[in-house]
């Protein structure tokens, strides 16, 4: 074995391949076949978009588990430990399991050169294989045509929902993205569509390939009352379900998706509405307790269509107090247009550099704001330095939002734990 330690794998799987990024399917397939490896679960599930694939994810496992089913989820990237990337029956997997996997596919990959998404994607594979899992999900890292996960032939498509990230790769229209994750489909094999303004490029792929195609607005509806929403697909309807934890959108989705399983897979309607009650996802509008009573709310928003829902969601809420903004982000996001929905909401801002590959400075952060007309703003060379500072002036009354990356987000709860 060439390492011993978890934390030696990763960092030597950050310099294994001379791209960062590099997509495509021929490196990874490769390797699959060296493996031996075979579809991972009778029932594979691929949830492919640009916002919404976690809450997605985290609501099917919900209810896939409530119904007594072994499920393994894979998900990018992690908050707290890598650990969380690699899931079987909702408990991450060892570091000894995940050494054990990387010693494998390194002595089997030879001369083949992988990315670090590849490297750990072969590693979820590989796992799964070996737990007898009823039901697999992955989640797509970027994009879906040439995505590592797509190597697995899914039985269920789900593209949550198409806006601008990952431009440089993906295309700087919708309807270049929308192709893009589109090629997670299959011949034959349902796909559902959850967002608002479904792409013609998406529309045009599953009618070329006669794909079954389910969507918002025209195959399933909800509405949303003061306490309570209701779901609809045809003569199917659901009612009096309890407000979801997680975005109602992505809610109905899943809903949609439940109805696409094969009977063996489906759960009660009982056990439906207790998922949405209680089913939560760490980093998405997450809420912590300040010592001095301040409201510390997370959200892993870090492009302009999640940051417009956070706002939303923010407007949502009375405070009585000041809303500070923490925000630290990736430097090739479109910083401007994220943060721009934000500034009716936020009224101090905390402008912090992440040091991280990609990261983008404080000094970056505070050219986008200037250039909106905003000049309520401290700079901080990190997010803890940040973190610390506000935590100690805000009172009872002040909410503090912290968001634009996962990087971010995943500091801050770091942080937070240390002091509890």
């Amino acid at each position: 074995m060439r390492f011993q330690t978890l934390a030696a794998w990763l960092n030597w799987l950050e310099t294994l391949h001379p791209r960062v990024i590099e997509l495509g399917l021929t490196r990874i397939q490769a390797v699959f076949e060296r493996l031996e490896l075979t579809k991972p679960a009778p029932y594979v599930i691929t949830v492919a978009g640009t916002n919404g694939k976690g809450s997605c994810v985290a609501l099917l496992e919900a209810v896939l588990l409530a119904g007594g089913h072994r499920v393994g989820c894979y998900t990018s990237p992690h908050l707290l430990t890598f650990n969380e990337r690699i899931k079987i029956n909702n408990q991450p997997v060892t570091d000894s399991l995940l050494c054990e996997a990387f010693a494998y596919i390194d002595l089997k990959r030879a001369e083949i050169s992988l990315t670090y998404f590849e490297f750990i994607t072969l590693a979820a594979l590989y796992l799964f294989q070996q737990h007898a899992l009823e039901v697999v999900i992955l989640e797509v890292g970027m994009g879906g045509r040439l995505d590592a996960v797509n190597i697995i032939d899914t039985d269920l498509a789900i593209i949550s929902g198409i806006d601008f990230d990952h431009m440089d790769y993906l295309g700087n229209t919708r309807e270049a993205i929308g192709f893009e994750k589109a090629g997670i489909m299959r011949v034959g094999k349902p796909a559902i569509y959850g967002g608002d303004d479904i792409p013609k490029s998406i529309l045009s792929y599953a009618e070329q390939l006669g794909i079954p195609l389910y969507y918002k607005g025209r195959d399933y509806c909800y509405e949303i009352n003061s306490t309570t929403w209701q779901w609809q697909a045809g003569a199917q309807q659901l009612t009096d379900l309890p407000l979801p934890k997680l975005p109602t959108p992505n809610a109905a989705t899943v809903l949609q998706a439940h109805q696409l399983l094969p009977a063996r897979l489906q759960v009660s309607q009982n056990l439906i509405k207790n998922c949405l009650a209680k089913t939560r996802l760490m980093g998405r509008f997450h809420r912590l307790s300040l010592a001095n009573d301040a409201t510390l709310l997370v959200d892993v928003a870090h492009n302009p269509q999640s940051c417009a829902l956070l706002a939303q969601r923010l407007q949502a809420e009375t405070c009585t107090g000041t809303t500070y903004g923490l925000v630290a982000m990736l430097a090739d996001k479109d910083i401007k247009n994220s943060l721009q929905p934000l500034l009716p909401v936020i009224q101090q801002w905390f402008l912090a550099g992440l040091q991280v590959t990609r990261g983008g400075s404080a000094k970056l952060l505070e050219e986008c704001l200037t250039q909106l007309g905003c000049t309520h703003y401290l700079s901080f060379e990190n997010v803890a330095a940040a973190y610390y500072q506000l935590i100690n002036q805000v009172t009872s009354h002040d909410r503090i939002i912290v968001f634009g990356s996962f990087h971010t987000v995943g500091a801050v709860l770091a942080l937070h734990s240390n002091e509890i």
